[in-house]
């Protein structure tokens, strides 16, 4: 009576309670209720964690279509992001991608640690339940049965007095085995039951416990993991340059395009016709025939854009769709890319030809013969090459010469800052650098710009750093500079990427070196070095 008034007032059963202490029939049919009532509370629980993983996926899958959305397709290297904030933009997306596969794998732990095993451990439960609930009705139906013959006794006692012995012996030991059974259902069977039952009641109360505890591990494991993500995201804001991003609109942007000159003075009163100089719109308009600066502009700005889709139409190979000057950096990078392509082929048919000789001189080692098709391969593709070097610098000519025309017409004052002049290695391969300063006459194909002889610097570079011969050098072409082995030289410029470093004497003698023929020791904090981007 004790646990039922506690259930009542909805109390929760501690271990000091034995449930076999529950003596009243009343109460089997309270367990009953109360077991029904717990697995019921065990499926509820169940069912909120299923849509707690519902949520998850779906918040998850959200997330991923967010993250689709809003990343943009790339197809080409040119399509790839500059801006560091449109970088930040898609490291933030990395993130956010990062984080929904986390919501995934709580919803994955959730589905099997808590979910899978409630349902499991609730269809073990309804059966234990249902055999020991059976087994108590067996019980009690087989002591009713035994009270029914003791009660048929009792009564066959009463109407037949003329065999009251023999009926009083048969109700004494009816009696006899009533009470034998009815202690045995009351201290044996029924304790046993009830013992069974608080056992299956405080193992789910256990189960429930741990998948508390797993429900809460499960999002803790991914909270380390989900710190990152955020912190990734900060450190992505972070990383916005606004500055950075400006030069790259400046860059971008930049045509090459001089403003246009005066209109003259018409006077209709003497029928003069209307003069037009070099420098005016008209003329502008003549040169912008060609490329048109504002279409050329409006179709780069869709590069610029985060969500910006893939301008239309087709480059030209020449680049004669872009602005001189934007026409000018490309055909420098793809330029300087071919330099690079052909240095590797050089390097690459000078270890085949070094192979060949070990061959030849021991052919246990191998064939020489076998490196013939590839030794071919590497000639075709020098000779490719070179005409493609070739054909660029050509146009590249005719960009720096149109631009050093229109440069006839501007102050020379302006000469350093409008006119970008590429200079050239021994080896004829070009150097771009747009903040670099025109210092002395650069060596061109095809054509001489009239500016180099009054650009010429008075004053030496100042010196970088210095060198050391490690091979002697003969310098027999022109810009170069012949020197010894151990000859300590003044570094006045680095190397471009080309192979070639500017040095001078201390006489003031200038030219280039092999980079790989010296070894160098640059002055980072020297006054007056120069850095190269």
């Amino acid at each position: 009576m004790k646990y039922y008034s506690a259930l009542k007032r909805k109390k929760i059963l501690t271990n000091a309670i034995i449930w076999k202490d529950l003596e009243d029939m009343d109460q089997f049919d309270s367990l009953d209720k109360h077991t029904q009532w717990g697995i019921d509370f065990l499926e509820r629980y169940a069912k909120f964690v299923k849509e707690r993983i519902e949520i998850e996926q779906n918040y998850a899958k959200q997330l991923r279509n967010l993250v689709k959305k809003y990343c943009p397709k790339r197809s080409s290297k040119d399509e790839e992001p500059r801006f560091t904030s449109c970088v930040a933009f898609f490291n933030i997306l990395n993130e956010l991608n990062d984080y929904a596969g986390q919501r995934e794998v709580v919803a994955e732990e959730m589905a099997h640690r808590v979910y899978g095993e409630l349902m499991r451990y609730a269809h073990d439960l309804k059966t234990e339940r249902k055999m020991h609930l059976q087994e108590g009705r067996k019980a009690q139906q087989y002591l009713d049965m035994c009270w029914k013959q003791m009660d048929n006794a009792k009564q066959q006692l009463n109407l037949r007095t003329h065999m009251a012995d023999e009926n009083k012996n048969e109700y004494a030991a009816q009696l006899q085995n009533f009470n034998g059974e009815q202690h045995k259902h009351f201290y044996v069977v029924i304790p046993q039951i009830y013992k069974q039952l608080q056992e299956m009641d405080e193992r789910r109360t256990i189960k429930l416990s741990e998948c508390y505890r797993g429900f809460a591990d499960s999002e803790r494991k991914v909270i380390p993991i989900i710190s990152k993500c955020l912190e990734g995201m900060v450190l992505a804001a972070k990383s916005v340059d606004e500055r950075r991003d400006s030069q790259m609109v400046v860059d971008s942007f930049k045509s090459g395009f001089e403003p246009p000159g005066d209109f003259p003075f018409e006077d209709y009163s003497q029928h003069i016709y209307r003069t037009i100089s070099d420098g005016t719109i008209s003329a502008s308009k003549q040169e912008s025939g060609k490329v048109d600066a504002k279409t050329t502009v409006g179709k780069a700005k869709g590069k610029l854009w985060l969500f910006g889709k893939k301008p239309k139409g087709t480059a030209l190979e020449d680049f004669s769709h872009l602005p001189p000057e934007q026409r000018r950096k490309k055909l420098q990078q793809r330029i300087d890319e071919l330099n690079r392509e052909l240095q590797k082929e050089s390097d690459q048919k000078e270890a085949l030809n070094k192979m060949k000789d070990v061959y030849e001189k021991n052919p246990q080692m191998g064939d020489p013969g076998s490196l013939q098709p590839k030794l071919a391969e590497t000639m075709n593709n020098i000779d490719r090459l070179r005409m493609e070097i070739h054909k660029n610098e050509a146009w590249l000519s005719e960009v720096e010469g149109k631009t050093g025309g229109r440069g006839d017409r501007r102050h020379s004052s302006d000469i350093n800052h409008l006119v970008t002049q590429g200079r050239e290695s021994p080896e004829g391969s070009y150097t771009d650098d747009a903040n670099q300063e025109v210092r002395g006459p650069p060596q061109q194909h095809g054509h001489h710009n009239e500016f180099d002889d009054d650009f010429e610097d008075d004053d030496p570079l100042p010196a970088i750093g210095h060198c050391k011969a490690i091979y002697p050098f003969d310098g027999h072409n022109e810009g170069t500079l012949a020197m010894k082995e151990g000859e300590v030289l003044y570094i006045i410029e680095e190397d471009k990427g080309d192979g070639w470093t500017r040095a001078r004497r201390q006489n003031g003698e200038e030219g280039y070196v092999p980079t790989s023929y010296i070894d160098v020791t640059l002055e980072k904090n020297s006054k007056g070095a120069v850095t190269y981007i």
